[in-house]
Parts: C-alpha cells; sequence; structure tokens
C-alpha cells in the first residue's frame, strides 16, 4: 500500500512538472500591467518604497541615481536593466561608457534587489526595481507620484555599443536631443519637463569647462560665472576629482520649476539646458513650466511614463536575474 501511495505522488509531481510548462507556454504575455506582483509577490512594491525611503534618509544623493538611471536604460532600446549589468571579459559595461559618467550609487539598487529577494525569491526584476525606485526617488525629491506599470524582464546583454546612437551628449544641438526622444514617442514638451531633472543633483567640470575656458561663454550670465569659476578653478579638471556645480544653487535637493526660471536668466549649467530656453520650439514650453509647477509635473509624469513604457522584455523573454549586475548564465 505504502509503494502505491509512494507512486501516487510521484505520478502527481511528475504532472505538475510537465504540465507547468505546457500551460506557461499557453498563457497571453500581458505585457506591463498596474500592480504585476499582486499574486506572485504582493508586497514587492512596499519593499520598495520602504527602502528607498530609508536609504534616502541615510544617502540623499540616491534619489539623483535612480532618477538617471531611468534615462539611462530605458531611452536605449529598451527598459530592460541592461545599465546595471557589469563589464565581462568580452562585453563593456554601459556604466562604463562616456555617456554615463558620473553615474554611481548602484550597489543601493543592489540593497533593494536583496530586500525583495528575501520576500520574493526570483521573481521581481532588476528592471522593475529600477524603474520602480525612479519612481519612489522622484518622491523623495518632492515630485509627483506616478502610477507606472510593471511586468518587465530583465535583459541579458550590455548595450554599451549602441548607447551613443540613442542618448544625446549634453553639448549635441536640441535638434538631436528632440529626435532622439520623438522616436520613442516622447514629444517636445516631454523632453522639456524631463529635462527639468536638472533641477536636482549636480554637473562635474568635466562637462561644462568648455564654457568657462578658454574663454567664457557670453550666454552665461555674469553672476553665475563668478560662481562656476570657484568652483571650477582647473581648465582640465580630473574626472576623479570631487569638483561640480549644483544644477540648481536655490533648490538643490527639490525636483521644482526653478530649472526653467534659471535656463530663461542663463544660468543653465550645459549647453542643451541654454538651447532649451532660446530656441524656437521649445522656448514656449520652458516658459509655460517656469510659470507652473502643475504644468511641469503633468508633462513629466507622462514622460516618464513613456520612457519607462520604451520597449520592455514581458512574458518569457529575458529573465529575471539573481543579481543585478550579472546576468544568470553568468551568476
Amino acid at each position: 500500500m505504502a509503494s502505491k501511495t509512494l507512486f501516487f505522488f510521484a505520478l502527481l509531481s511528475f504532472s505538475a512538472v510537465s504540465l507547468w510548462p505546457a500551460l506557461a507556454d499557453n498563457e497571453q504575455d500581458p505585457g506591463l500591467v498596474m500592480n504585476f506582483y499582486k499574486d506572485a509577490c504582493p508586497q514587492a512594491e512596499d519593499i520598495i518604497k520602504e527602502q528607498v525611503k530609508l536609504l534616502y534618509k541615510r544617502h540623499k544623493n540616491t534619489a539623483f541615481s535612480w532618477l538617471r538611471n531611468i534615462f539611462h536604460d530605458c531611452a536605449v532600446q529598451s527598459c530592460d536593466a541592461s545599465l546595471l549589468l557589469d563589464s565581462t571579459r568580452r562585453t563593456l559595461s554601459e556604466k562604463e561608457t562616456d555617456r554615463s559618467f558620473g553615474l554611481r550609487n548602484f550597489r543601493y539598487l543592489d540593497t533593494i534587489k536583496e530586500a525583495v529577494e528575501r520576500e520574493c525569491p526570483g521573481v521581481v526584476s532588476c528592471a522593475d526595481i529600477l524603474v520602480l525606485s525612479a519612481r519612489d526617488g522622484i518622491v523623495s525629491l518632492g515630485g509627483p507620484h506616478i502610477p507606472l506599470k510593471t511586468g518587465r524582464r530583465d535583459g541579458r546583454k550590455s548595450r554599451a555599443d549602441v548607447v551613443e546612437q540613442y542618448l544625446p551628449d549634453h553639448n549635441e544641438s536640441i535638434s538631436v536631443v528632440l529626435d532622439r526622444f520623438s522616436a520613442i514617442g516622447v514629444e517636445t514638451p516631454g523632453l522639456v519637463a524631463l529635462l527639468g531633472a536638472h533641477s536636482v543633483g549636480r554637473t562635474h567640470c568635466v562637462k561644462l569647462v568648455h564654457r568657462l575656458y578658454p574663454e567664457v561663454d557670453p550666454a552665461l550670465n555674469p553672476d553665475h560665472v563668478e560662481h562656476m569659476l570657484y568652483k571650477c578653478p582647473d581648465p582640465i579638471p580630473d574626472p576623479k576629482a570631487v569638483q561640480y556645480v549644483r544644477n540648481d544653487r536655490g533648490t538643490p535637493m527639490k525636483l521644482d520649476n526653478n530649472y526653467y526660471r534659471n535656463i530663461l536668466d542663463n544660468k543653465g549649467l550645459l549647453i542643451v539646458d541654454h538651447q532649451l530656453a532660446t530656441d524656437k520650439r521649445t522656448k514656449p514650453y520652458v516658459k509655460k513650466m517656469a510659470k507652473s509647477q502643475d504644468y511641469f509635473f503633468k508633462h513629466f509624469a507622462k514622460a516618464i511614463t513613456i520612457l519607462s513604457e520604451n520597449n520592455p522584455l514581458t512574458g518569457t523573454k529575458g529573465e529575471i536575474r539573481k543579481q543585478c549586475n550579472v546576468a544568470n548564465k553568468l551568476h
């Protein structure tokens, strides 16, 4: 009797294992949806939110990093956390490209991933953690809460070889910047709002000394030049040195529309900031956002949503990484 019982349970187990892949294959891919983890890991979003709050309390600059991550990951072909992958012997990490200069605090995303893994091992993707940490980081900075869908899966390869085709450089023309973001569905007011992220954080002197040396860019506000020269005294700054200028001296830790007032007053640090305030295609929106924070937040939220939904891997595509910096096959 015992042997028959064991055989019966073994048969059930075998049936369950063999049927599961077939059921998964026949399931329709829901794509991105609100609260994707409500059944598999109902606490996921709360864990991420709590971790963001704790880490922001200890390390204020983490929120800048999380906000920047969503630009650098999602704008490059797919919102799949390829940004987080470390270099291998054969592949360069996106984190090590020139476009990613200044990106940091990736270890805190690992902290969030570890907290989620303790609750639900192998369920929540690094791509969703990257997006949701940006969403909650925006709130920490005083920005709007943006409802974002989940259900992304993680890519298996770095996209370092194509980063420059998708992410515009701060010295490129406003036409190039508009074209790059238009290609993923972010139109002019959305692009103007996204650049409002320059309201927070800082810019390393490496990225702005060309506006100070050998001659000061006449487009800069003279009152602001003195501060920039004080912060960036070297024509050829050391990239590893802590030499930077706050993007917004008035409210440096707050995501707000003060950025637009600054650039209309010729206090933008980067060439793209200056062009945004002077180009006839973007200046009308800059003026509107300078007057109304609600208008800024409305378009910022819409643009972040579009960015977060750019060509994600869903269903059975990609994987759920065990560690965010390494693809599973290399883990």
